[in-house]
Formats: C-alpha cells, structure tokens, sequence
C-alpha cells in the first residue's frame, strides 16, 4: 500500500473555541426555527464572552426542503443579529459544509473569529420522502426509493460481501445508545429495543430518529483562539470529497471519497483517539471504519452519535463540535470528525482536530 500522502499545512492556525447544541427531539411544535435556535447562539457565545457584534463573519447551514419555503435561512437571521449589517453566508448543507466555509474565511485573513450555525425541523413532514430529492433525477428519483430503502441496499450488500451481520449491527446500535447516557442533548439513551425490522435487513435500531434540533460553533484565529478558549480544538485538516451520483457505478460496500478526503485532513499520519463518525445508519459505521482505518483502539462516537440523535442540517456539526468539546475538556488529545450528507454515504467531509500537548 503506498504510504499516504502529507496534508497541505493550513495558512493560519484556526480553532474550534466553543459549542454549544440543543436538547434534541422527537418535535418541538411549540417552536419556530428562530425560537429552537437562539438558546443555542447565546450559549455559544457565552462561552467566548463575545458579542455579535465581535464575530468577524457568520455561516449557517440548513435546508428549505425541511421547512417547505424558499429561502427559510433568512428567517433564522433574526437569532443572529443582522443589523448592523454582518458578513454571512449560507450553504444548503449540513452545518459541517458551513464550518468548511467559515474556516475557508478566516485562512484568507479577512476575519479572526466566525459564527458557524445549523439546524433542522425533522419532525413536520416525512423524512425519507423529503430525502428522495437528493436523488439522481433522471433514473433514480421517480422510482422513489427513500433513505432507509436505500441504506438497508447497503447493508445487505455488507452482508453479502461478509462485512457484517445483523447480530454485528445491532452491536453498533447497542453501542452508540449505550454511549449517549452521559449525554444530556441525545434524544435517545441507554438500552432501546433493536424492534422490527423497518426495512430488511435494517431494524428500527438501526436506523437515526426523527427529531428536531441546533447547533452552533465558534471558530477562531491564532492567538486570538487560545485568549478565547483554555484548550482550543486546532483545525489541523480538513477535507471534503463525493461519490458518484450513480448508485449503479458504486461499491456500497466501501467509501473512497471518505478514504481520500481523510487522507486530504491528514488522519493517516498519525494515529486519532477518539472518531465522531455522522453513520445515520448502523451499517455506515462498518463502511466508515475500514474506510477510515479506524481500530479497535479509537473511541469512535462516545457521544452516541447519529444513532442517539440526528437532527438533519446539524448532525455533521455536531460530530465536529463533539469532538472538540472532548479535546476542550482533556478528553482527546487528536480527534476525527466525520461528516455526510447523500444515499449512501455520497458525500464525504472529515477533519482532523488537536489540542496543545499537554
């Protein structure tokens, strides 16, 4: 096998220096976007002792498809503050696609610190048939196929290969619940029935729930991170890549763009303790973990991760800003974040955090 190749080393030193996330649920009917997201932004600010108007430029991340309206980010600009006018930007992506951006921003030196924001209302509408517009349109999409179809096509293919089993995915499932009881923000925790099958060889175990939630980060530049956080969480790399958008030209069984873009944030070159993997399903973990070399050693979603809580647009940042908060409290020295969005594992981002040695 060749030896990987060295990741570019960033132009600034840039830092995850808070995190802050909603108590995730099943519905929050009682609550607006706007309403469900402003906690979490007075949290994270607080932790920093910023104001808004100390951020040097705003990114969120977040989808009109959820909230059935055109550009619904808009809305949610009223929790930020936007006037005076601020530097923004948003993308329609999980919010770890908003945190590329926003660090994107600050290696050009037009901002020390950034506000990077997500959030999703899974609860209003169906979810797997929402997820059918990610599709190819031409040969996929009018056969509707919705996401737990899709991902059970993935983990029978596992299993034919010999990757897997049932008993083996519903050990990942186990897991990742069991993890979530030290985390007051999962939605669900400790010991759940693997229950029926949802779609074979998938059970409901297996698969991320339906809820509502937010999340928010707060990057920072050089030594303006270390006066704002005791620990800074150092962005050491990061990487996004895609997958075909052709199930039929794919090995489900594998993820090269996962492969390729941690070798990109440089997680190959020295070994990761802790890995917060965004696997909505529990078979995506089995592809993630041979993908991205992960062994018995790495502690991989301690938080309980998207099986214990999936709050769409936020989920992805959420594994970046979990594996930052562990570093932040002497929990992780080098960590992976893992972020997805697309059938089956489609679309790839990791990053490699750090924190100072101790």
């Amino acid at each position: 096998m060749p030896a990987p190749r060295s990741a570019p080393r960033p132009l600034r030193d840039i830092a995850v220096v808070a995190f802050a996330q909603t108590d995730h649920r099943r519905t929050s009917d009682e609550l607006s976007e706007v309403e469900m997201l402003m906690p979490v932004l007075h949290q994270v600010l607080a932790q920093t002792g910023l104001r808004t108007s100390d951020i040097g430029f705003t990114c969120s991340g977040s989808t009109d498809y959820l909230a059935g309206r055109a550009f619904s980010f808009t809305m949610a600009l009223d929790g930020v503050g936007a006037w005076p006018p601020i530097s923004e930007s948003h993308v329609e992506m999980d919010g770890a696609w908003a945190l590329y951006e926003a660090w994107t921003k600050l290696l050009t030196g037009d901002a020390d610190t950034a506000l990077v924001y997500a959030y999703g209302k899974s609860s209003p509408g169906s979810v797997r048939d929402v997820l059918t517009r990610q599709l190819d349109p031409y040969y996929v999409a009018p056969l509707w196929p919705d996401s737990v179809a899709l991902a059970a096509l993935q983990a029978q293919a596992l299993i034919d290969a010999g990757d897997t089993d049932e008993s083996a995915l519903a050990a990942v499932a186990t897991r990742s619940r069991a993890a979530a009881t030290d985390n007051s923000h999962a939605q669900l925790r400790g010991s759940v029935p693997h229950g029926e099958y949802a779609v074979r060889p998938l059970r409901t175990g297996d698969c991320p729930p339906i809820g509502d939630g937010a999340a928010a980060v707060i990057l920072a530049a050089g030594e303006r991170a270390r006066e704002l956080c005791e620990r800074p969480a150092w962005i050491r790399g990061i990487d996004h890549r895609i997958e075909a958008h052709g199930l039929g030209v794919r090995d489900l069984t594998d993820s090269p763009s996962a492969r390729l873009a941690a070798e990109r944030a440089g997680a190959f070159e020295r070994p990761v303790d802790t890995a917060e993997l965004h696997a909505p399903f529990s078979s995506q973990e089995v592809v993630l973990r041979k993908a991205l070399r992960l062994g018995d050693g790495v502690d991989v979603n301690p938080s309980g991760g998207a099986l214990a809580a999936h709050p769409i647009m936020a989920a992805g940042l959420i594994r970046i800003g979990e594996a930052a908060a562990r570093i932040g409290r002497g929990d992780s020295d080098r960590a992976l974040a893992h972020a997805t969005s697309g059938p089956c594992l489609q679309q790839n981002l990791v990053a490699v955090l750090e924190g100072d040695p101790r």
